[in-house]
């Protein structure tokens, strides 16, 4: 069906009346343009029933209206609307009478318009979100219509939505065959003759196979058509080449199209064994993982194209070939930029099953509604290549009870009877999984310690224990017991935080593949190396590769109870443990992790902080450290300083002014980070890498000058409706001035609008929706919206520390 998106002209408020009898439109209704996320828009409150689950922002009750004229010429068409996803309990009304509902927050889904449109005249469209019931998210959710929306319209037979399934049946050394099973309906009430027309064009856009075959659809009749079609000399598909074909599907009727359809596709087979990991096109692939969440950062759940493709490609830069979407259905947004720019994708379908993990959560309707919405996503990620594993759960309580492997077991099949060409898993944490017998566990654990006599800290609680002793905990027998029931019911075993794991299960069950599906960031050293030896381990996915709101505090660094981790107070709104932070900027782990990957031969620099120097350090599993890679500290001179260098070779020296500090030993025998204490004295830093006592790499890190201005930097990118706009307190050199905090305020005019102010800092006093923010780390983003296809857009940053700094563009 040919589709257009239906962004424009929607009127939105907050619904204050439930049992109104007039559904009229309110004076105070806003005129927005979609995607629009309603929960970004309220500001964080420190009463707020959510907590920092989802950065301390409550849901309501929304309505969305938007009218229409339907032409009369509709009549005799078949129309409908794609919802791209609405967070949740959506509810879809057609000139006041209900055409669809979805409870899910993550689901794509179709509603039907003929049978309530008035032809000719004007439709009413009425979306209301009951999304008031909280807690019902774990982390931040959005709310409301925070994906694209489209229109849809054809004759009365037609392809059906994405019902054009393409898979790769097989690749030889000069063709390839593919599979296009494309599924057609017939709302007529007379037969249909027609041709079904195939063309596959390349990249460039050139014809390179082409099919028609004749179709007959009978009364009210539905039928799949299958083609395999030869593709001669086929550019492959992968991570590392993401070669695309875009196959346009015509249907005819007495030589008339009376419906098309393009899709987007890559040739690629996928295989999975323990002997030779995961392979892709016959090449075994290791996955360079990072989980990620839904969020656009500063725009909230609003989901833009140009927002997932700069996400993609800033993890692709850092080193990843792999995502997973954690722990719902990534966005088409998403997929469309992991096909183009070549990334891996584990989509993950749910968080819960039977068992709410928040009082009003999915986990009230998963019994109902679980089959339509596996379907959704496996219908959303058919055809894109990038997708190769479906993660069914995460963490799921209920894995320990044999109700719990049942529903694994049905989940899997089900998945697998709807696409038999990517693999299951489930993402299982052993500990959570447990159950009933933690007590058991924490007992045994506890009393291996003692007869060791290398017990240590408070194990009161099962939290302290798990953070000091989480590789003992994932080995107990109860656990091995729970694994060896649900890790059959899936192509693949997701193991979290059970990297303890691996070596011994891949001996007691030799043909057990493994996928680390979430680990702790300060153990990449450790796991990736365990990855690169066994074979059964296909890869290891990180929590997280990218910042976000919600889960407040987990991966902030903290020297006071409630400064960070898991009991991190109001202001504070972030995670703080993403290898990159909400504004897109590379953090330290993201360049150990890239020298621990092999991909960087340059060392890098980071420095803790000097003004807690000596002080105990609080951290959670998910913090390395609080260093940032700054050599610019107020009123240090002098004091002890301590520096962390990540770093590949066999040693490596730092040098301080021209002065050499020594050298020391890096790479994998000090486990890629080595550690240099000095006085801090500022200047300039570098250090040097060597290999065979030959310089392989190096970094400088220089003091910011006391000049220092305010910089706008244009992001190139790729600008088709979106602009972003890093903002920087440094010298003339571009040193950046980290400590410092200055107020901005931010005034933009012409074609474009300001939709997205803020920073990284996980405890900003500042809402992103304001024209008003303060630099964190010297730092800022500002991101604005095209209002216009051309024109000038002027842009000022007003600082309450320096002169305003003006810029022009012209888009």
């Amino acid at each position: 069906m040919l589709e257009k998106k239906f962004n424009q002209s929607w009127k939105f408020w907050l619904d204050r009346d439930a049992f109104a009898l007039v559904w009229n439109i309110p004076e105070e209704a806003q005129d927005i343009t979609l995607p629009h996320d309603a929960m970004i828009e309220v500001d964080p409150n420190p009463e707020s029933a959510n907590k920092g689950n989802t950065g301390y922002r409550d849901g309501d009750n929304y309505n969305y209206v938007k009218l229409f004229n339907a032409p009369r010429e509709y009549r005799n068409k078949t129309v409908m609307m794609k919802f791209e996803g609405v967070y949740m309990n959506t509810f879809v009304y057609i000139n006041g009478q209900l055409a669809a509902k979805r409870p899910f927050g993550y689901s794509t889904f179709y509603v039907h318009l003929n049978d309530y449109l008035k032809y000719g005249e004007e439709n009413e469209i009425r979306v209301i979100v009951r999304n008031g019931a909280m807690t019902n998210s774990r982390w931040y959710s959005g709310g409301g219509i925070y994906r694209d929306v489209y229109l849809l319209v054809s004759d009365l037979t037609y392809m059906v939505p994405a019902g054009i399934q393409i898979k790769t049946d097989s690749i030889e050394d000069d063709y390839a065959v593919v599979d296009i099973s494309t599924e057609l309906k017939n709302r007529c009430h007379t037969p249909a003759e027609l041709v079904l027309e195939t063309v596959i064009k390349d990249g460039a856009g050139t014809v390179v196979s082409a099919d028609k075959i004749p179709v007959v659809l009978f009364e009210g009749g539905a039928r799949k058509v299958s083609q395999r079609i030869v593709i001669d000399n086929p550019k492959l598909w992968s991570a590392d080449i993401p070669e695309l074909y875009n196959c346009v599907s015509k249907l005819y009727q007495e030589d008339e199209v009376i419906d098309e359809s393009e899709n987007k596709f890559g040739i690629r087979i996928l295989q999975v064994d323990a002997k030779r990991g995961l392979r892709v096109n016959g090449k075994t692939v290791k996955l360079r993982g990072a989980c990620v969440h839904h969020d656009s950062g500063l725009l909230g759940a609003a989901t833009y194209d140009d927002v997932k493709y700069r996400q993609v490609k800033i993890l692709k830069e850092a080193g990843f070939n792999a995502i997973r979407m954690a722990h719902n259905p990534i966005s088409q947004a998403m997929l469309r930029a992991c096909d183009e720019l070549g990334m891996y994708v584990m989509d993950e379908s749910f968080d819960m099953w039977t068992r709410c993990k928040s009082d009003y959560d999915y986990g009230m309707y998963f019994q109902e509604w679980w089959e339509k919405d596996i379907e959704a996503m496996v219908r959303k990620d058919y055809n894109h290549p990038s997708v190769i594993l479906y993660s069914i759960g995460n963490e799921i309580p209920e894995l320990g009870t044999n109700k719990g492997v049942e529903i694994c077991h049905q989940i899997s099949e089900k998945v697998k009877s709807l696409d038999n060409t990517r693999f299951t898993l489930v993402s299982i944490n052993g500990v959570f999984a447990a159950g009933d017998v933690v007590n058991k566990i924490v007992a045994d654990v506890v009393a291996e310690l003692n007869k060791e006599g290398t017990l240590e800290g408070n194990v009161n609680n099962f939290m302290a224990l798990m953070q000091d002793h989480m590789d003992r905990i994932v080995v107990h027998p109860e656990i091995t017991k729970i694994l060896e029931k649900v890790c059959p019911t899936t192509d693949i075993a997701g193991y979290n935080y059970m990297a303890a794991r691996y070596e011994e299960d891949g001996v007691e069950y030799p043909n057990r593949v493994i996928v680390g599906s979430e680990t702790y960031p300060p153990e990449i050293a450790r796991n990736w190396e365990l990855v690169k030896k066994y074979s059964h381990v296909i890869g290891d996915f990180t929590w997280t590769g990218w910042d976000y709101i919600g889960e407040a505090g987990v991966g902030v660094p903290a020297y006071q109870r409630g400064e960070g981790g898991f009991g991190a107070q109001y202001p504070c709104q972030l995670a703080y443990c993403g290898d990159i932070d909400i504004t897109g900027f590379r953090r330290p782990a993201s360049y150990f992790r890239e020298v621990v990957f092999g991909l960087r031969k340059d060392p890098y620099i980071a420095v803790q902080n000097p003004h807690k120097y000596g002080e105990d350090l609080i951290k959670t599993p998910w913090v390395m450290s609080d260093s940032i890679s700054s050599w610019t500290w107020k009123e240090s001179e002098g004091k002890p300083i301590i520096i962390e260098i990540y770093s590949p070779g066999e040693e490596v020296e730092l040098i301080c002014n021209g002065k050499s500090l020594g050298k020391k030993a890096a790479g994998k025998l000090a486990g890629f980070r080595t550690y240099f204490e000095t006085s801090y004295e500022p200047g300039r830093l570098t250090a040097i890498a060597y290999e065979n006592g030959l310089e392989i790499g190096r970094m400088d890190l220089s003091t910011a000058a006391k000049e220092r201005k305010v910089f706008i930097k244009p992001e190139a990118g790729r600008d088709q409706e979106l602009i972003y706009l890093p903002i920087e307190i440094c010298d003339k050199d571009g040193n950046i001035g980290t400590e410092e905090e200055a107020r901005l305020e931010i005034t933009v005019e012409g074609v474009a609008e300001i939709i997205g102010f803020g920073s990284a800092n996980p405890k900003s006093d500042y809402n992103y929706n304001k024209m008003v923010t303060e630099t964190f780390q010297g730092r800022a983003l500002a991101i604005l919206k095209k209002k216009e296809n051309e024109g000038t857009v002027s842009i000022k940053v007003s600082s309450d520390k320096y002169q305003d700094e003006v810029i022009e563009l012209e888009i």
